[in-house]
């Protein structure tokens, strides 16, 4: 159990760190970090940040701007390869089903010129 964690259950002095204590059921509790310091979990401090560029606060006050509409050059760049992409489809089914028709066409004619063609008595 982690000190940070750690729970004094204040009904019956039991230490735990269940939302309420696995002995009594009670869900008044305190933490033991508040007499007992915990260590700092980083192993190095980390070193302070220099504060932002009043260019970069610009930045992020025109981002977080509500009013502030992007210019979406994103979106129209896949909104164009979308219908791109329906085209081909299309172009894809009609040239299917014309090439369908045409074999269909082809299969029928030389049927019916079979048919049609007078047969030769046998010499």
């Amino acid at each position: 159990m982690q000190l940070r964690n750690a729970k004094l259950c204040l009904d019956c002095e039991d230490v735990h760190d269940a939302p309420q204590c696995p002995t009594c059921a009670s869900e008044t509790f305190a933490f033991i970090a508040r007499w007992v310091p915990a260590p700092e979990r980083r192993e190095r401090v980390r070193p302070p940040q220099e504060p932002p560029r009043p260019a970069e606060l610009q930045a992020y006050r025109t981002l977080l701007d509500p009013a502030h509409k992007p210019n979406g050059s994103g979106w129209q760049l896949v909104r164009q390869g979308a219908m791109g992409l329906a085209l081909v489809g299309v172009a894809g089914w009609l040239w299917k089903s014309a090439s369908a028709e045409a074999s269909a066409d082809k299969a029928g004619g030389a049927g019916r010129a079979e048919k049609e063609r007078p047969s030769s008595p046998n010499v």
